[in-house]
């Protein structure tokens, strides 16, 4: 063999062998770092930004790498929670939702696109999340969370986030996470406004400041008042943050306080919650509940009830969509038609001839002036008009009524709401009118 050629062989293998030495050395660095700080390089690398902080440090980056949340709700709250806690290096995120994507979701939650219309929320925030950040664990519950699961799937986190829109769960957390001793990070986002607090930790329990759940009739959510994304998200983010403080430990959790965000007015303002309540039917020595009850009917309301039904009139009180078609084209009988929508809705569609009157006006008595010269027009044609009252899906409608009613007692006005709304005329009567 030529002696060159063996002697740039041997300097060849020299240099691999360096080469593998070097890798091991710095393998065994990595290792000693895991075993020493209990992080990677790769970790250190992607988290040193906020590791650079004081308050967190290696160790609260550990922390943080060992902790595990569980998000309820992957709406437009938990989207941004989701999001900020990945990035953060939560070694575990829990996610809980049934629903699956509807293009109504994308202007505010914002881990889905396009392409993930009609597939589960959950499925597509775990890829979304995982593209984000891969080193970290993600659990996916499609289910519908109630009194038979959640305990079980509660004491595998340390911190719960509630980012749900009904009355119903967020008392079953609540009593979920004081029965399971977890903090429960609680937020909520309508129209231009949000709140925000904490409760069991160190302070009250969501029971303690809502003892008693509202008349089903009076809850609003976004799919009837509507929600502008960026409060929302605003309030989203600020749920990751209150969890990550209770994982790392931080002062200032914002608990005994309810945190009050106005969007429009770019206003924050926190206001002081009364102490525990002495007299908390969960929380306190003189508790009652000692195992989850059904929420649903305690609070008279659906969970999972994203179209709420409410029966507030009796069925003689009431006409169907396709009753009243069939009136409007015989025309033997006239009728002054009051739809108690939003402008804003009244602009997106509407039914003919039917006048906007929305339902925090109806008791005005302008407007109420209004109806009456409008019965008073038929009137002069027909001796005795029907008065009907139309929304978007026959909620509204129903409390419209019951006031028209105390209005015109001493009338013989017939006054019947539209079963359904406008969204029951869309799909059964005309099926170019959105259904928002």
């Amino acid at each position: 063999m030529n002696e060159k050629k063996l002697i740039d062989e041997i300097a060849e293998l020299r240099e691999l062998l360096r080469m593998k030495e070097a890798q091991l050395a710095a393998q065994r660095r990595e290792k000693q770092i895991l075993q020493d700080y209990g992080l990677s390089n790769n970790e250190i690398s992607r988290y040193s930004r906020q590791i650079f902080l004081p308050e967190i440090g290696v160790k609260g980056q550990v922390k943080l790498k060992n902790s595990a949340i569980l998000i309820v709700g992957a709406g437009g709250l938990g989207c941004p929670a989701a999001l900020y806690l990945a990035s953060a290096g939560v070694g575990h995120i829990g996610i809980i939702d049934y629903d699956d994507v509807e293009i109504n979701n994308l202007h505010r939650q914002l881990l889905y696109a396009e392409i993930n219309i009609g597939t589960p929320k959950v499925d597509a925030a775990v890829e979304s999340l995982n593209r984000l950040n891969s080193d970290i664990k993600i659990t996916p519950y499609k289910i519908q969370l109630d009194s038979t699961n959640a305990l079980e799937i509660i004491k595998c986190y340390d911190v719960v986030i509630d980012a749900t829109d009904n009355v119903a769960t967020h008392y079953l957390l609540n009593d979920a996470c004081v029965l399971s001793k977890k903090p429960l990070v609680f937020g909520s986002a309508l129209r231009f406004e949000g709140q925000l607090s904490v409760f069991n930790y160190a302070g009250p329990c969501y029971r303690c400041i809502f003892p008693v759940p509202p008349p089903p009739e009076t809850v609003t959510n976004c799919g009837d008042a509507g929600v502008f994304g960026p409060v929302v998200g605003t309030i989203g983010v600020l749920q990751a943050l209150e969890a990550v403080k209770i994982v790392l430990r931080l002062q200032h959790v914002l608990t005994g306080k309810l945190l009050l965000f106005d969007g429009l007015e770019m206003q924050f303002r926190n206001i002081n919650l009364r102490v525990n309540n002495e007299s908390c039917v969960v929380c306190s020595k003189r508790s009652t509940i000692r195992k989850l009850i059904d929420y649903e009917q305690f609070c008279g309301a659906k969970a999972n009830d994203k179209d709420p039904k409410l029966n507030l009139l009796k069925r003689e009180e009431r006409i169907s969509v396709e009753e009243y078609n069939t009136a409007l084209k015989s025309n033997t009988k006239a009728h002054v038609l009051i739809d108690v929508r939003s402008p804003e809705e009244f602009e997106i569609c509407h039914l003919t001839n039917s006048i906007n009157i929305p339902l925090n006006d109806i008791n005005n008595n302008e407007e109420i002036s209004i109806i009456k010269n409008k019965i008073q027009e038929v009137q002069k044609q027909h001796n005795e008009p029907n008065l009907y009252v139309i929304c978007r899906r026959g909620n509204d409608s129903q409390k419209a009524v019951k006031s028209l009613q105390k209005t015109f007692s001493d009338s013989n006005l017939d006054i019947k709401d539209i079963i359904g709304g406008i969204h029951a005329w869309s799909k059964k009567i005309d099926c170019t009118l959105p259904v928002y």
